[in-house]
């Protein structure tokens, strides 16, 4: 009998897994109880991702790699890393409160005497023959973009205050997609920890082509030459297509011997580096 209730316990479990494979919820402010918008969310290396939307809702789907013991990681700037286990979260109205972070860093303004602009990346749009595209086969709905990441290796080799970030766009079916520009300290030659501890938001409106430039100056982002390697991103968080069909947004690109560009499916996942060069730079006035 005892058997008996564990194997169906076990056919309960799986059939849980296998039909009901998406996990829902809010996530809210646990001080406020303000919703959090754009919070990432994952599972280390199993390729499952997402972000909540403005009014801190999620949906994660969950793929044949995620098991009921595998640790979900909820990561804000600003606030602590919540983690809680996959089969904790069997409810279609999950609330994940985040508290605060306690340790906020405090602004370093510096002055430069007398600064001289150097550019990080390349500006050159190329022939135009290249193109790094957002979207990938596999992807069904653009949610699956949601927490994707494509960006470029700089080297800083100065001590730099960054005045813009600069892409070129290709293609673009969208009428508006929202990005999160993120700065990583790079180790054994991928993307590692975060080193801008800024959550900075930008929106490309209007099915915009073309070079598109985002105004950094008032983030007071300071790029130390102790840095070294790093990689600049832009992470997927929201859109709204122009129709039914919409599904490419991409950067020009060239093949390169000497740069690289870094990607990833979606927030938590393995990285990825190729020998690309994207369209993809930073204005900056450096010491």
């Amino acid at each position: 009998m005892k058997y008996t209730s564990t194997l169906f316990f076990f056919f309960l479990s799986f059939g849980f897994y296998a039909q009901e494979n998406i996990i829902s919820g809010a996530i809210k402010d646990s001080k406020t109880n303000s919703s959090l918008e754009y919070v990432n969310i994952g599972i280390v290396n199993k390729n499952a991702g997402t972000v909540s939307d403005e009014k801190g809702i999620f949906k994660l789907k969950l793929n044949e790699k995620v098991n009921p013991n595998d640790t979900i990681v909820f990561s804000h700037i600003g606030f602590e890393t919540k983690k809680l286990i996959v089969n904790q979260l069997k409810s279609e109205q999950n609330l994940i409160e985040m508290t605060p972070s306690e340790n906020t860093l405090k602004e370093v303004i510096v002055t430069f005497k007398k600064p001289k602009e150097k550019q990080f990346g390349r500006s050159s749009k190329g022939l135009g023959l290249m193109h790094f595209n957002f979207f990938t086969a596999l992807d069904k709905t653009v949610d699956d973009y949601l927490s994707r990441e494509r960006g470029m290796e700089f080297t800083i080799k100065k001590d730099c205050k960054v005045t813009d970030f600069n892409f070129n766009i290709t293609s673009n079916e969208f009428k508006s997609v929202k990005f999160r520009l993120n700065f990583y300290k790079i180790e054994n030659g991928l993307p590692s920890k975060i080193l801008i501890e800024k959550d900075i938001i930008f929106e490309v409106k209007d099915n915009k082509l073309g070079l598109f430039t985002f105004d950094l100056k008032p983030y007071d982002i300071y790029l130390d030459k102790e840095m070294g390697d790093i990689a600049v991103t832009i992470q997927w968080i929201e859109s709204v297509k122009s129709n039914e069909k919409s599904k490419y947004f991409s950067i020009s690109t060239a093949m390169s011997a000497t740069e690289n560009s870094f990607y990833r499916e979606k927030n938590m996942a393995n990285w990825s580096k190729t020998g690309q060069s994207l369209t993809f730079y930073l204005n900056t006035l450096c010491q």
